[in-house]
């Protein structure tokens, strides 16, 4: 039997880490396996396309074209190698970002082509798309005060993403409206500035409706 392959996007800040790491415990407690992985990464070749992605581990600025397409083998890699087995396996999926970013952040925030970006994306991943997609919205600024709080005392400092401008990230959250409003069926949709444990409900609400119905 095949498993069920479940997707969390959302703007910077809004908390997916938390709520996979919940999410995956709550499954794992009814007693499903659970592969959890994320993108870019998931892979050794994809940990090393993230590198590139979100620290310039090359030296020099990416272009956009370029930034797309290295998302894109990074999520072609994570589907042959990770997503594909697991679900064949019968094993359920938790992915931190998948194409829906892709569209986000190229598309509705960079400007490029969506059906080009639909295109790209379906041949990464051999048309399979997620079972159930967990958009965890917050507004910008919100998210870039959690951010702020995140790296206070901290070596670690904002990627090349979070470094982008307020209006950039106010059109990724945008571009997830309208993609959630396209799919509603995929789609839920969870306000993430309220506590952890509400969030979590939520989101465990929206699985069982439509995967463990």
């Amino acid at each position: 039997m095949q498993g069920k392959f479940i997707t969390f996007e959302g703007p910077e800040g809004s908390g997916k880490s938390t709520q996979i790491h919940r999410l995956v415990e709550r499954l794992e407690a009814e007693g499903l396996k659970v592969s959890c992985t994320r993108e870019p990464g998931g892979t050794a070749t994809g940990e090393a396309v993230r590198n590139l992605l979100q620290h310039n581990a090359a030296g020099e600025p990416l272009a956009d074209r370029a930034e797309l397409l290295l998302f894109t083998a990074s999520r072609a890699q994570l589907v042959d190698q990770i997503i594909l087995p697991a679900l064949e396996r019968g094993e359920w999926v938790v992915c931190d970002r998948f194409i829906d970013s892709t569209l986000a952040y190229q598309g509705y925030a960079r400007g490029m082509e969506l059906a080009t970006l639909d295109a790209i994306n379906a041949f990464a991943i051999y048309g399979r798309k997620p079972d159930l997609t967990i958009l965890l919205d917050l507004d910008v600024e919100t998210g870039f005060e959690r951010l702020r709080e995140r790296y206070a005392g901290r070596e670690e400092s904002h990627d090349r993403f979070e470094r982008e401008s307020m209006e950039f990230h106010q059109r990724v959250r945008e571009g997830y409206h309208t993609l959630a409003q396209k799919e509603p069926g995929r789609f839920r949709t969870v306000d993430s500035s309220r506590p952890v444990v509400d969030v979590s409900a939520d989101i465990w609400q929206a699985v069982k409706e439509t995967l463990l119905s």
